[in-house]
């Protein structure tokens, strides 16, 4: 399965200058926030595949204006062709933001989904918009990641974690593949492609 991940940034190649052919391939699209919501309802439109997201740190205008045709995936497991998505948008709250988020708060809201765990047997691909602590998060408050992402990783092993909200645009430091333990980490900056089932899902990633 090859999945077209997305955030932060409405990619050119996709917006401005598309050709439906750039998708022709594609089989499946995860926003992991901070988009426009006319950007995700133009990507499901040209495309024949669903539009996951979550919500990012400024979507609050997804309350007046979600995006048409797709669909929204927090606080759930999703399943597509057999494969177990987890959406927990939102970053570490800084601020008085919709989509903000203490360590507890977002603890609590994986606390909730034990039933669906536990019904799913675990899930394959974590998606959130923060990262997971201390895993390239940021050291300032609004780019910390939030350990429970970490706990989650390490319990259910999925073989993807999605993210977005730290920008490959801050620093040379700033990585679009890691790994931790077995999971596959990406950050979706923008856009990048993947192959869920490569081995070495590294080999098959192109950004922007």
């Amino acid at each position: 399965m090859k999945i077209l991940a997305i955030s932060d940034e409405e990619s050119k190649y996709l917006w401005e200058y598309f050709d439906k052919s750039k998708l022709e391939d594609i089989d499946l699209i995860i926003s992991c926030g901070d988009l426009d919501p006319g950007y995700l309802s133009f990507l499901v439109t040209l495309s024949s595949v669903p539009v996951l997201y979550v919500h990012g740190n400024h979507d609050g205008k997804y309350e007046i204006c979600p995006p048409e045709g797709c669909i929204c995936i927090e606080d759930k497991i999703y399943e597509y062709k057999g494969v177990r998505i987890l959406g927990l948008g939102g970053s570490m709250r800084y601020s008085e933001g919709k989509y903000q988020y203490t360590e507890r708060q977002m603890k609590q809201r994986a606390a909730k989904l034990r039933l669906q765990l536990l019904r799913k047997g675990g899930f394959d691909i974590l998606v959130t918009h923060a990262p997971a602590y201390q895993i390239n998060d940021g050291r300032d408050l609004p780019h910390q990641g939030f350990q429970v992402f970490k706990r989650l990783i390490e319990k259910y092993q999925p073989k993807f974690f999605l993210h977005g909200h730290v920008h490959l645009t801050y620093g040379r430091n700033q990585k679009r593949y890691d790994k931790y333990r077995q999971t596959h980490i990406i950050n979706a900056y923008e856009r990048c492609v993947f192959d869920f089932e490569a081995e070495n899902p590294k080999d098959t990633m192109f950004g922007p």
